[in-house]
């Protein structure tokens, strides 16, 4: 199937994760596999290693980290940015911005009692004074 308004052939055009008609065969799930396998055995490294700079290891395992959820949601969810995933791309996009206002938010509260709450020593100072 050939568009022929920009001479775009939109058979071929899909996300990595699925088609059209099929939403993944072997191949996909071993091609996942492996980017996961090959993600997963980075991040135990720059964990164990010396030669990176040590104030960096957090980021880079964060951005491990991303890459293997990208990993997980294009090559196993088959979720794609496509005009036949739009739903499931905004259900998932609604779900992450939900957890991360609930962990987020809960670190700022948990942060804000912890700086508001009286340590013992001066809990201890005020029995003394009574």
């Amino acid at each position: 199937m050939h568009d022929a308004s920009d001479g775009h052939d939109t058979l071929h055009d899909h996300a990595p994760g699925g088609g059209r008609h099929t939403r993944g065969g072997v191949r996909t799930y071993l091609a996942g596999l492996g980017f996961a396998v090959v993600l997963t055995l980075a991040s135990f490294w720059v964990a164990s290693t010396q030669t990176i700079w040590g104030p960096s290891v957090p980021v880079l395992l964060a951005a491990l980290a991303i890459g293997q959820m990208g990993v997980h949601v294009v090559f196993f969810l088959h979720i794609s940015s496509g005009p036949d995933d739009t739903n499931n791309f905004l259900a998932l996009a609604f779900g992450i911005f939900i957890v991360g206002l609930v962990v987020f938010g809960s670190m700022l509260i948990m942060s804000n009692l912890n700086s508001n709450n009286m340590t013992p020593m001066a809990n201890g100072q005020m029995q003394m004074q009574r």
